[in-house]
């Protein structure tokens, strides 16, 4: 508009043009600079996105956070049910003194108690051994059911994989003569059921061994601290969780549960060690990410070491260090924003703790993914730059509070999201880089024109005539261009930096004056060697398109124009083809002539000239890619060489 207002004022004071044709030229220059096509443009591509990541099971609820997945460089994640089966199976079991370890995986598996040396064992002649059995099957709710020749789990995977280890060593379900029962609460970290075995009443306690071990020690009891500690640590490190299983005979009269006499006269029968094996394809996806620049963090409420373990089995990263939820609290915000970037596994984290690791990763610049699935995870959901829920077992709240939803449960879907979304924001920056200086370039015909003091060398109807089919043809190619075959060997883009570069910038600004320049060059040639005006001005116009036409295949990748990746996108063809049909009939057909000041022109000058037009703009901007390209990896070159030196 500033523009306009100069060359208005400019116009009258010099007597360039009259002032109705001066009006007209200033209000065609303001509408021909306009690419009034980019939200159009940007919204389908965006819709585009949409329904490409809907048919991959990604369900994103707002256009824009298609775009923000391409810029994600951090990704938290749970462990249980994302990055393992959540098929909880029990494999190991330990007494004191013993250890064996359980045949068969997954829940319709039969199995079989075998000892180190490999051989099957009697577990109802060993009474450790049947007690802990017991207290597996009958301190479980978890049920199993068939469906389509598979056991399907109701209950919780702990609970689940206890009741398959009953399953498979008894052969039947747990049978319980339940008098009162006490719900696992994380708060005190176990869970006990008062039942009567054999003529006597007993409290059978199940969870974390620590707790149980404390509770026996504050009533006086004993327990093997060592040995116990041992053991668990072995399993952790295997990536198993712990669970420990007590009983405590009470009274015949006793008929409910009373918290604080859990742990008098308590005995620790033995641990399990329970594994939830990594989803095989999970390592794949991870390992893709990493490569793309992509930090996976596994943020869960599972023991550290079992959490570390299993990042260590998925690569999550190179040196994974694992940092747990009380262990946060005592940080302040300025140390946990100094320290988090070196933590890759975050444990024993509760809601308000998961919120704050996504605020701190904020902070620190990081454009972070958050999944999760339950009503606590609303809130770190909702903090996320991009909220990830789970469609099938994730809470209705915790969708509410995302941006995407998987429809499938599977972590690799995140993968091909974030591959969609660099793909989007690919194309929204050729669309930008591709309106923005063909539209100047229309502008830059009246006001070259007129700085130069000659005849407009298009009429005000041929500029809109540009305008619109660009809007309805060209513009348009973009959103059908395929993703770059390195879209994920490059690092998340830089979300400060603008959409535009500055080397963009330059080249948005030579572009534009080149098309323009070309046009009127044309046409003083043209006039000048005796064609008449009507004449000159539809070859400018030919020109003009044209060299829009060339433009788009130097945008259309960073390869050259002329190599295997031409007809990768087709649909750009038949727009073309489009384009051209409606540039024949601008040109020949009588009653567009009228309206549009055209004229009927032979081939050699109405096409051979603006074909050669459009060859100059392309071989000039191979040459200008072919330059930014290679200082673009001489940089990138000494820049990996400096970090590798640091």
């Amino acid at each position: 508009m500033a523009v306009a207002i100069i060359l208005f004022i400019g116009g009258m004071m010099t007597h360039i043009y009259s002032l109705p044709t001066l009006t007209i030229a200033v209000i065609t220059m303001v509408v021909g600079s306009m690419p009034e096509g980019l939200p159009a443009s940007t919204s389908v591509v965006l819709a585009m996105g949409t329904r490409q990541l809907t048919r991959k099971n990604a369900i994103v609820k707002t256009l824009p956070a298609v775009e923000t997945l391409g810029a994600v460089d951090i990704v938290n994640t749970d462990k249980t049910g994302t990055l393992t089966k959540n098929e909880m199976t029990v494999t190991d079991v330990a007494i004191p003194g013993q250890d064996f370890t359980v045949s068969g995986v997954g829940y319709d598996a039969d199995g079989t108690l075998l000892d180190a040396a490999g051989q099957p064992v009697d577990w109802r002649q060993n009474d450790r051994l049947s007690w802990l059995v017991r207290i597996a099957g009958e301190t479980s709710d978890a049920q199993f059911h068939e469906e389509d020749g598979q056991w399907q789990l109701t209950g919780e995977p702990t609970d689940g994989a206890l009741t398959a280890l009953y399953h498979k060593l008894d052969g039947r379900a747990p049978d319980v003569d339940e008098i009162d029962s006490l719900p696992f609460d994380s708060q005190f970290r176990y869970s006990a059921r008062l039942a009567d075995v054999d003529g006597q009443r007993v409290l059978m306690v199940k969870g974390a061994p620590q707790t149980l071990a404390r509770l026996i020690r504050e009533h006086g009891g004993q327990v093997q601290g060592d040995a116990l500690a041992a053991t668990i640590t072995r399993f952790a490190q295997q990536g198993k969780r712990v669970v420990g299983l007590a009983r405590q005979f009470v009274a015949p009269d006793v008929t409910t549960i009373d918290q604080s006499q859990i742990g008098q006269d308590m005995e620790l029968i033995g641990l399990v060690g329970i594994i939830d094996p990594p989803r095989p394809e999970v390592a794949a996806s991870v390992q893709q990410l990493r490569y793309a620049g992509i930090k996976v963090k596994m943020i869960t409420g599972d023991d550290p070491e079992t959490a570390a373990a299993i990042a260590q089995q998925l690569n999550l990263g190179e040196d994974v260090k694992a940092i747990t939820g009380p262990e946060l609290d005592k940080m302040s915000d300025a140390e946990l924003d100094r320290e988090i970037g070196q933590y890759t596994v975050f444990a024993r984290a509760t809601p308000a703790e998961k919120l704050r690791i996504v605020q701190s990763q904020q902070r620190n610049g990081h454009v972070v993914a958050m999944t999760g699935d339950g009503v606590n995870d609303a809130p770190a959901l909702k903090q996320a730059d991009i909220g990830v829920a789970m469609g099938i077992k994730g809470t209705d709240v915790a969708k509410g509070a995302a941006d995407m939803v998987l429809a499938n449960d599977d972590f690799t879907t995140i993968q091909t999201a974030v591959k969609e979304g660099r793909h989007v924001f690919d194309n929204i920056r050729k669309t930008i880089r591709y309106l923005l200086p063909t539209s100047f370039a229309e502008g830059f015909v009246v006001v070259l024109s007129m700085l130069l003091g000659q005849e407009l060398p298009l009429y005000p109807t041929q500029l809109l005539w540009i305008n619109m089919v660009s809007a309805l043809t060209i513009q348009f190619a973009f959103i059908f261009e395929p993703p770059d075959e390195g879209i994920m060997s490059r690092g998340p883009r830089n979300v400060r930096e603008g959409i535009i570069t500055k080397s963009g910038a330059v080249e948005i600004a030579f572009v534009a004056l080149m098309i323009s320049g070309l046009g009127i060059y044309i046409y003083d040639l043209l006039t000048s060697i005796g064609f008449s005006h009507v004449v000159g001005s539809t070859v400018t116009l030919q020109v003009i398109i044209f060299g829009k036409v060339f433009y788009l295949f130097n945008l259309r990748t960073e390869h050259p124009v002329f190599s295997r990746y031409l007809f990768q996108n087709k649909m750009a063809f038949w727009i073309i083809g489009v384009l051209m049909l409606l540039q024949c009939g601008i040109i020949y057909l009588p009653f567009m002539q009228d309206v549009f000041r055209t004229t009927t022109v032979g081939f050699a000058v109405g096409w051979g000239i603006p074909i050669v037009a459009g060859l100059i703009v392309m071989t000039v901007m191979e040459v200008w890619k072919f330059v930014r390209t290679t200082y673009q990896h001489h940089v990138g070159r000494v820049h990996d060489k400096m970090e590798i030196k640091d």
